[in-house]
């Protein structure tokens, strides 16, 4: 039923206007040192509309409609480059060179050890103190199926933040005609090192001037997730998620059980063992019952950290003036499991020395 409405939303846009196949565009957004920044502006035949910057391949703005046709901003951010630029949560930045956290910026591989930044209480979190959401990506507008799509890519030098070996990153967005926002990723590396890519966007289906995501309904398809420790580092452990506030497996609002996750804040930020054997998997739907609209998640990634925005805390204003609260947004990354490196029983991070790593993303929109 999804899929029909997403082909009759598409013949809406279509006879509105919208082009007949995607279409990108490009302005300047800005500076950074001598780096010039360029915003580019997806437009799909479904209407749908993302922009993105070359500054941590950044998803800035996406526009897609609701029940009614009407189109509004579902992703947190800023209006300008300065906001980026300042400290800010990683709003809709493709994190790397390991996305997540690594305990006490830690590790060994092939009997060497490796020390990180520390730049998240006692652990290493998205990949340092400069990661891939603080540099300028070099770009290229690309054909993809659906017309035109932008193909952003980043050289990681050896011993950049820490880690061995130089890696080369590329990551494709793609919009569909049926209003998915696709990412492709592709990174190699001539030395062994582990990688974990993953885009960091924060989502609030009724637009953040509308309220909090507590009332929207959550799936994830996901029977066990990783507990724990008090820093957010998993013990090891998987767990059944039957039983706990963690069980998404039916739909029920984000809200209803969140006091009971506990926490400082209180919220989730917990990683998802996702069930999918084909690829790419169905990983989560969100459903937002005041609007209408319906994000489905797929990717060939094994877990999904599942973030309800506890962190936010009011000091920061952006998009449209919004001050964005506790619970603002939500972020569904889809990633291999936090501090793998560190667990051997964990589904390997490791991108050999000469091989490829491959990792897709979908977000696909409706109304109803």
């Amino acid at each position: 039923m999804l899929a029909t409405l997403a082909l009759a939303l598409a013949a809406v846009g279509s006879a509105a206007g919208a082009p007949a196949a995607t279409r990108v565009t490009e302005q300047p957004f800005g500076s950074v040192g001598s780096r010039r920044v360029t915003l580019y502006v997806l437009t799909s035949p479904g209407g749908a509309v993302a922009k993105v910057m070359t500054y941590g391949a950044t998803l800035t703005s996406l526009e897609v409609p609701d029940r009614q046709g009407r189109l509004d901003d579902v992703v947190l951010g800023f209006d300008s480059l300065e906001g980026y630029l300042a400290p800010e949560p990683y709003f809709g930045a493709v994190v790397g060179r390991v996305g997540n956290r690594i305990a006490r910026g830690r590790f060994t591989l092939n009997g060497v050890p490796y020390t990180l930044a520390t730049n998240d209480g006692p652990n290493h979190l998205h990949g340092g103190k400069v990661g891939f959401d603080k540099v300028v990506w070099d770009s290229e507008v690309v054909t993809g199926d659906d017309g035109q799509a932008l193909r952003l890519t980043y050289v990681s030098r050896d011993g950049e933040e820490g880690y061995p070996g130089t890696c080369r990153v590329s990551v494709v967005y793609s919009l569909t005609r049926a209003n998915e926002l696709r990412l492709d990723y592709t990174v190699t590396a001539d030395k062994d090192t582990p990688v974990n890519v993953t885009n960091h966007t924060y989502f609030n289906l009724a637009g953040a001037e509308n309220g909090d995501i507590l009332g929207h309904e959550l799936t994830l398809y996901a029977d066990r997730y990783t507990p724990v420790d008090s820093t957010l580092i998993p013990t090891g452990e998987i767990l059944p998620v039957a039983g706990t506030p963690m069980d998404f497996r039916t739909a029920h609002t984000i809200g209803s059980r969140i006091a009971q996750v506990g926490g400082k804040p209180v919220g989730y930020d917990h990683n998802y063992v996702v069930n999918g054997s084909h690829q790419p998997a169905p990983v989560a739907t969100v459903h937002d019952p005041r609007s209408g609209r319906t994000m489905e998640v797929l990717s060939t990634e094994p877990g999904v950290q599942f973030y309800s925005g506890n962190f936010l805390n009011g000091s920061i204003t952006g998009k449209k003036g919004v001050v964005y609260r506790q619970y603002a947004g939500l972020a569904l990354e889809t990633q291999h499991f936090p501090d793998s490196v560190n667990h051997p029983n964990f589904p390997s991070s490791i991108v050999r020395a000469g091989q490829t790593y491959r990792s897709t993303t979908i977000f696909s929109f409706s109304a109803h």
